[in-house]
């Protein structure tokens, strides 16, 4: 039975049945369960904070699995491009240097992954970006292995043809010059011996009797043999490749025909003094991709380093004369 209380009322002097409004009611059911639904979220925090689900265990054990594995995996990735780095820096620097090949240059190649702070990472990353994360490092280093592989592959032809273009390189002089006394006139400016007035000689001239042999200087194939009205009389010219080519002129005899494969110190033609000339000798040039350049920087072959030093102290110092 619900209990009934009374009030004095100090205005009608007598005990009056207390009533609560509706409002007061109201207001304190409200504020019975605001603090009810308080302490229902402290009591689940605390007890999610201290007293974890077994799901929540198994998630969080698997995190710190995966965050060990990616630790691994990335500091072997790291590993991976210092060794990939050092290989290209090899790559650049040295082998391709010494076949004379152009480095590669860096867009050739897969660009570097960006350095990131990998524990902050981490944390901001779920399951799926670590493992796409892992993926794409690992494709960007196989890359730069199959790119690197072709670029071996490019050096090993480079090795195996090295020998071909040493050969075929001029590097012996076109007559017998033992006791260095045979350079008349060097390369440069020179007397014309015919009109008298300067003019650029673009070869070296070799004195010597006239029949004595005149040698290829490097392998090649002979593009010219012949007069033709140039003023280097019956002269040979051989085509190298690798942008080589030299010119030996006023022969007096040919022994070369057009086309034919020439060996380095095969005999082509003997001297004379054919064409515009003033006594018997051999006119000798050497060509770079079309440009006449000094030829006695192409004697290395047969000379050790006093007789080359010699040689170059009697190229400079020649006749201010040339033979033609």
């Amino acid at each position: 039975m619900k209990k009934i209380k009374y009030f004095y009322n100090t205005h009608t002097l007598r005990y009056e049945k207390l009533v609560t409004p509706l409002r007061v009611k109201l207001l304190r059911l409200f504020g019975f369960l605001s603090g009810l639904l308080v302490a229902s979220a402290i009591v689940i925090y605390l007890y999610l904070r201290f007293f974890p689900q077994p799901t929540d265990i198994e998630y969080r054990r698997k995190y710190e699995l995966l965050k060990d594995n990616y630790n691994q995996v990335n500091d072997k990735v790291k590993v991976l491009q210092q060794q990939m780095s050092a290989l290209e820096k090899r790559d650049n620097d040295v082998y391709r240097s010494i076949f004379e090949a152009n480095p590669l240059p860096d867009s050739a190649r897969a660009k570097l992954i960006e350095q990131h702070k990998e524990i902050e990472k981490i944390k901001e990353m779920d399951e799926f970006e670590l493992g796409k994360d892992i993926t794409n490092q690992l494709n960007n280093i196989s890359a730069r292995v199959v790119f690197q592989q072709k670029s071996y592959d490019n050096i090993s032809v480079l090795i195996k043809t090295q020998d071909v273009k040493l050969a075929s390189i001029p590097a012996i002089q076109p007559v017998s010059n033992k006791q260095l006394n045979r350079i008349a006139s060097g390369y440069g400016m020179r007397i014309d011996p015919v009109y008298g007035t300067p003019k650029m000689h673009k070869g070296l001239d070799f004195t010597a009797p006239q029949g004595t042999p005149i040698y290829a200087t490097g392998n090649g194939v002979v593009i010219t043999a012949g007069a033709s009205g140039n003023g280097f009389g019956n002269h040979v010219v051989i085509n190298h490749g690798y942008g080589y080519e030299t010119l030996y002129g006023h022969m007096f005899r040919i022994k070369a025909r057009v086309g034919q494969r020439i060996k380095r110190g095969e005999v082509i033609g003997w001297v004379g003094s054919t064409g515009k000339s003033t006594g018997p000798h051999c006119h000798y040039e050497v060509h770079i991709n079309g440009q006449e350049v000094d030829p006695v920087y192409f004697f290395y072959n047969d000379l050790n380093a006093e007789q080359y030093d010699r040689l170059l102290k009697l190229a400079a110092n020649g006749s201010a004369k040339s033979f033609d």
